[in-house]
This record gives C-alpha cells, sequence and structure tokens, in this order.
C-alpha cells in the first residue's frame, strides 16, 4: 500500500476502532497490561511500549501510540485497562513512527497530541535520511501533535500529577520525559535503551554527550523507587538506568579518544573500543558512524584536543 494511502485508511477507520465497536479488538488478541500502580500500566506492543494512565475520568493518557499497523493490538490493550474507554491525552515521547504510529487514529476520535514543537516539525516536513540516502516524506497533518511546547508543562490528569519537559539531542533533537508523579514512574522513550542498540540521530543534532546529560536529568528528578519506561523493553528501576548512563559515559569517552586519533568507524570497532562493556551492540559499526558524526558536530563541548 502507498504511504499515503495507508493513512487515508487509517483515518477512515478511525472512528470506529475508537468508539463502541469491538470488531477488530476481537480479531486481535489482548496484550496483557504491566501494571505499575493501581491506574498506570505499560502496554508492550511488541516492538513499541504504551505506557496508559487510567487516572482521568475525562479518558486515558497515553505515552506513544505503538508503531504503525498496531492499531488493533492497541485497541485490544485498552480494553483490558478500562473497557469502552476513549483516549484523552497523548504524549508523543519524539518523532518516530514507532512511538507516533498510531496518532491519526487517536487523534480522529478525539484525542489531543502533546510533543515537543520539534517533533511536530519533523513530522510536518519532508526531510533527508543520510544513513537510507533518502527523503522521508512529511506525515499526514492528522498525524501531527497538536499540543506543542519547547522547555517544560504540566496536567492535571485526575488524581495523578504529570509533569513533562524537554532532553535535548540525547536521541532526536525533540526528546521528552513524562514523568507521572504520583505514581513515581518516568516514560523516557529511546533516552533508555534496554534492548535496542542506543541509537543517535545525529543529523537531528542527538549526540553521545547530549544523551548522558539528558540522562542526567532524569536521574536528577527521580529517586530509588522511581520506574523507568523505555520506549521498548521492560520498566527499569533508577539502578539499572543509571548503570545504563555510566556505560554511555564510557564509551563517549572512549569514543572521542578515537575521534582524535582520526579513526573511522571500523578502526574503532577493529580497535575494540566497544568490548569490555556491561552489553553487546546488535550492529556496532552503524552505532559508531553514528556516534563520530554527532562528535563533529559538537567537538567544542567535548575533552580539548592537545596538539
Amino acid at each position: 500500500m502507498h504511504r499515503r494511502d495507508f493513512f487515508k485508511t487509517a483515518a477512515a477507520v478511525a472512528l470506529p476502532l475508537w468508539g463502541s465497536s469491538h470488531l477488530l479488538a476481537s480479531q486481535q488478541s489482548a496484550v496483557a497490561p504491566r501494571r505499575l500502580a493501581d491506574t498506570l500500566a505499560v502496554l508492550d506492543l511488541g516492538d513499541s511500549n504504551v505506557l496508559c494512565s487510567s487516572a482521568d475520568s475525562r479518558g486515558l493518557v497515553l505515552v506513544d501510540s505503538g508503531a504503525r499497523n498496531s492499531a488493533s493490538r492497541l485497541k485490544a490493550a485498552i480494553e483490558t485497562v478500562r473497557k469502552d474507554a476513549q483516549v484523552h491525552v497523548v504524549f508523543n515521547t519524539h518523532y518516530h513512527a514507532d512511538q507516533t504510529g498510531n496518532n491519526e487514529t487517536v487523534a480522529a476520535a478525539g484525542a489531543k497530541i502533546v510533543a515537543h514543537e520539534h517533533t511536530r516539525q519533523w513530522m510536518s516536513t519532508d526531510y533527508w535520511v543520510p544513513s537510507e540516502n533518502r527523503y522521508e516524506k512529511a506525515r499526514a497533518k492528522a498525524a501531527w501533535p497538536t499540543d506543542t511546547f519547547r522547555i517544560t508543562g504540566s496536567l492535571k490528569a485526575g488524581t495523578e500529577q504529570i509533569d513533562y519537559g524537554h532532553l535535548p539531542l540525547a536521541h532526536t533533537d525533540g526528546d521528552i520525559y513524562v514523568f507521572f508523579r504520583d505514581a513515581n514512574v518516568l516514560a523516557v522513550g529511546d533516552v533508555a535503551s534496554p534492548l535496542r542498540d542506543p541509537a543517535l540521530d545525529y543529523f537531528t543534532g542527538a549526540w553521545i554527550g547530549g544523551r548522558v546529560d539528558a540522562m542526567d536529568t532524569i536521574l536528577r528528578i527521580s529517586n530509588e523507587q522511581t520506574r523507568i519506561v523505555p520506549a521498548a523493553g521492560p520498566p527499569m528501576t533508577r539502578a539499572e538506568f543509571k548503570a545504563e548512563r555510566d556505560m554511555m559515559e564510557e564509551v563517549r569517552s572512549r569514543v572521542w579518544a578515537r575521534v582524535l586519533k582520526g579513526d573511522s568507524p571500523a578502526e574503532m570497532l577493529q580497535s575494540g573500543v566497544l568490548n569490555g562493556l556491561r552489553r553487546a551492540w546488535k550492529d556496532p559499526h552503524k552505532f559508531l558512524y553514528d556516534a563520530a558524526q554527532g562528535m563533529f558536530a559538537h567537538h567544542n563541548k567535548l575533552d580539548p584536543s592537545v596538539i
């Protein structure tokens, strides 16, 4: 199916999907939610997490909307949290389709979509993807965030206080956290990567230093009891998140040392720059290429080069 035809189809089925009909939900087995609190659950859609709050009588609050073609799975999962519930608010942690794939559907049913202004810009504009040597077409307008911010914001959802804020240049230039303070749960999108390779969209300005800074922000606003929800994979403890942060700082230091020597990503890999860490990369060459590209753009923020 052509991309724009898909968007038209998604918009056409949106209202019956999110209204009273259970047809698609019955065709797709429900995803068992991982309860983090009485009114807060993680819906694992396979390749993406959706955090779902049922604290507000006006409707559900979601963090991210799931990957494309997962609308029926999302509907089925939501039904396990609250029958016949409407989605009131959706946060997008960044612009990638893994996290924004069902935006059209929830927006057509009346939900407002909250995101950083840069996320709206990436979704509403054609842009070049260097790693794939192609242009990515803008998303259909129905998918764009309806409410954007630049630094921080907050809202009250029933009994739950929700604070959110920008995490600059961590994974993209529009990453955000969403903090459910009463439940003590932090959704951080792809700023945490317990399963995936840590990804750096260097063409948006993201880089290792920005990622470490963003992770430090998460550590500052959390405590030892905070559960941290990534874009994919199981919720993390603060200690697990800190371990990932410390590993990323070690990688930053190692890669920068090799950049100063003029190593290519292949030479970095051959030198063992990623050896002896607490995890292995599925595609280490891509990670090192993206990391080096990001460092070139932010070299003035790194350790001094003494020549």
